[in-house]
């Protein structure tokens, strides 16, 4: 008999030979049969169709368990070691072996994960529901014992639930009166307990081992155990995954031009040059490509300013002279009525600048990332130059250059952030006398994909 249940044994372990159980990163659980695998993939057939799995995901590959359901109820599972026609040895999830006989075997299969926890649930609710219904069937037959007899018409005497305890006896004559035998309630003798029952009620039955205990007390405590859910992390973007970067800035840039020529070319006063800036607002835009996977950022920059509006009065000796003589005519005659136009001179612009921008990031998986910022471009200044004497446009163009510090932060798909630049260009004719370097502050708004 130990022979052919060794053989059945052996037959049962060898119906799916490829069957294996993937524990994925998430917590699931994944049975079937391993198609192929690669470095980074893995086909697995389940039965419920083909899949295919990534590598990064798979936590483990499960070692193949089988559950022994011992006579009296009690099961066992594990990896089993050894087995011969007598014994069986099996090593459980903590560790211990346990040597099991043969004969108290009822029957082996290969443990599902899958069904594990809610077999191990179905079985205690079972075992509840037994539990409930003998404490009910123990409560009502003592209700019934103690229930009081009835002396009903015509000398019977018999149970208020007599049709239910036990059958009907015939009366007998004593002394010219009908009596009837007390009725009396035999309870059934008590059913023994099962070996999980006995577990349950923490009785040593003496039919197991104290490792059978421990590895049954261990799944109950796994069935009743809520199953943990691992909490989502937050969305982080991947700087490896962007190849392309669009930003749009605005912002101020203080401007310092000054006007060397009041009204006609090659005159210079003797107060000096004129102020013709003020804070500028300043616009620009980037579309950077990154240099294979470095933190370098490549890329051709635009931008587009203000000249703020500004006025003040001629300073040519030449033209205030003429207007005071026409005020003031030097022969005596008589003042002109409408006098000299007004020498008052109003100044507005326009800066172009197209080129090239490069960033270079610092630190650029922090939560708060930080650059480098550079550019070289051609700039175009126009003044529009516009008096009642001369009107005209003062141009000064030429090469310019930035430098300066960025930092920008995720904000769900897009990037806000700040960026502050020293520009430096070269002013000339009409505005050589200007600041060759401007301070600009730009917030900005960008994406990357």
């Amino acid at each position: 008999m130990k022979k052919i249940f060794a053989f059945l044994f052996a037959l049962c372990c060898t119906a799916a030979p490829h069957a294996e159980t993937l524990k994925m990163k998430n917590g699931d659980l994944i049975t079937g049969s391993i198609l192929s695998q690669t470095e980074y993939t893995l086909n697995l057939a389940t039965s419920y169709g083909n899949i295919t799995l990534n590598q990064r995901e798979i936590e483990e590959i499960l070692p193949d368990k089988h559950r022994l359901i011992l006579k009296g109820g009690t099961q066992l599972v594990g990896v089993i070691l050894d087995m011969d026609e007598f014994n069986l040895k099996l090593q459980t999830d903590d560790g211990s072996t346990v040597n099991v006989d043969m004969p108290q075997i009822v029957s082996i299969e290969t443990y599902d994960y899958d069904r594990g926890e809610k077999a191990q649930q179905q079985i205690v609710e079972q075992q509840i529901e037994r539990q409930q219904q003998q404490a009910a069937a123990q409560a009502q037959a003592a209700v019934r014992t103690e229930t009081k007899q009835v002396e009903a018409a015509g000398g019977l005497s018999f149970d208020s639930d007599i049709d239910q305890v036990f059958d009907a006896k015939k009366a007998t004559v004593v002394n010219g009166a009908v009596v009837t035998p007390s009725a009396a309630v035999q309870q059934a003798a008590p059913r023994p307990l099962t070996d999980e029952e006995a577990f349950l009620r923490n009785v040593k039955s003496g039919q197991v081992t104290q490792q059978e205990y421990a590895s049954a007390a261990k799944e109950e405590l796994s069935a009743k155990k809520p199953a943990k859910q691992e909490a989502k992390p937050a969305v982080k973007q991947k700087e490896k995954n962007f190849s392309k970067y669009f930003s749009v800035q605005a912002g101020a840039m203080p401007l310092d031009l000054k006007l060397s020529n009041s009204a006609r070319p090659g005159f210079e006063t003797e107060e000096g040059s004129a102020d013709v800036g003020g804070t500028s607002v300043a616009v620009s835009s980037k579309f950077l490509w990154r240099v294979k996977e470095s933190n370098l950022w490549l890329g051709p920059v635009l931008g587009v300013g203000n000249v703020p509006n500004n006025s003040f009065e001629d300073r040519d000796q030449a033209v205030l002279k003429a207007n005071n003589d026409a005020l003031n005519p030097p022969d005596g005659g008589t003042p002109k009525e409408e006098p000299y136009p007004d020498p008052t001179v109003k100044t507005s612009g326009q800066i172009l600048t197209f080129g090239a921008a490069a960033h270079y990031y610092v630190n650029p998986e922090s939560r708060f990332a930080f650059y480098l910022a550079v550019s070289a471009a051609y700039e175009m200044l126009k003044l529009n130059y516009r008096g009642e004497i001369n009107s005209k446009e003062i141009n000064s163009n030429g090469f310019a250059g930035s430098a300066g510090l960025g930092v920008e932060t995720w904000v769900d798909d897009v990037m806000v952030g700040l960026e502050v630049r020293q520009v430096f260009a070269k002013r000339s004719d009409d505005l050589k006398d200007s600041s060759a370097s401007n301070t600009v502050i730009q917030a900005q708004l960008s994406w990357k994909f």
